[in-house]
């Protein structure tokens, strides 16, 4: 913001060589106020990597225990997915208490989603970061229930998204996940779970599918993550849902011939 500031200043009162130097000086102070925020403080990247990882396990333990009991089956399934994770010892360590935190009833997510917002809040990709792993993890066993879906949904109220923000990221995600692997791409209903995945329609221009797919790659780049806070071992989730979201794209595009 700052950056343009300067140019139009430095342009208004000395021409170009002022407009040159209101670029650096607007860069510099722009840098400074990041890094208050903590987009390049290494500090605040560390609380915000704890934070998410703790939220994040947490709740995967109450959407375990949504439909009434955690069955043996989904403590086995939380363990493949760690493992898949490809997370430290340190970290599987920490996110095995924490599921069982979550699991036990003990606390409330209210209380944990006020404290993620109060770390992660003004980080935008973090909060849909979170909501797409807990999409992700509550999908992982071929079943969805209406519980999960109902505890989801207040999860996504605590971090400002309204029901029909959230039913579209869930839509979004969800068809995302349908083309993992590549298994979607033949099937009878690949092009329409396709739009989908990216948020659009049919309807839509190739310039709104274009900037929709650019949109969520942008999300889900791993170094913009990472600056932002999420743990370097749980970048994979979103390294595969990037996947889909390109072959989703490819089947859109070539079905265009863009």
């Amino acid at each position: 913001m700052f950056k343009l500031i300067g140019i139009a200043v430095g342009y208004f009162f000395f021409g170009w060589m002022g407009a040159f130097f209101g670029l650096i000086l607007g860069a510099v102070i722009d840098r400074i106020r990041a890094f208050g925020q903590g987009a390049f403080n290494p500090l605040h990247a560390a609380l915000r990597q704890t934070v998410f990882l703790e939220t994040v396990f947490i709740a995967m333990g109450k959407l375990a225990k949504a439909d009434g009991r955690v069955s043996e089956a989904e403590i086995a399934h939380a363990e493949v997915l760690m493992q898949k994770l490809g997370m430290t010892p340190e970290h599987r360590q920490q996110a095995i208490a924490l599921f069982k935190q979550g699991a036990s009833g003990d606390g409330d997510m209210y209380e944990t989603c006020r404290k993620f917002m109060s770390v992660c809040g003004h980080t935008h990709h973090l909060k849909e970061m979170l909501l797409v792993y807990l999409i992700v993890m509550a999908m992982a066993d071929g079943e969805y229930h209406p519980e999960e879906e109902k505890l989801l949904t207040q999860i996504a109220g605590h971090l400002g998204y309204g029901p029909e923000a959230f039913k579209r990221l869930l839509d979004m995600v969800v068809n995302q996940t349908h083309f993992a692997g590549g298994a979607q791409a033949n099937s009878e209903t690949a092009l329409e779970d396709a739009y989908k995945a990216l948020g659009v329609s049919k309807e839509s221009s190739d310039a709104e599918v274009k900037r929709a797919y650019r949109k969520l790659m942008s999300k889900y780049h791993p170094d913009k993550l990472m600056g932002q806070g999420l743990p370097e071992d749980m970048i994979k989730v979103a390294t595969e849902q990037a996947k889909d979201i390109q072959l989703a794209y490819d089947l859109v595009s070539k079905q265009r011939g863009m």
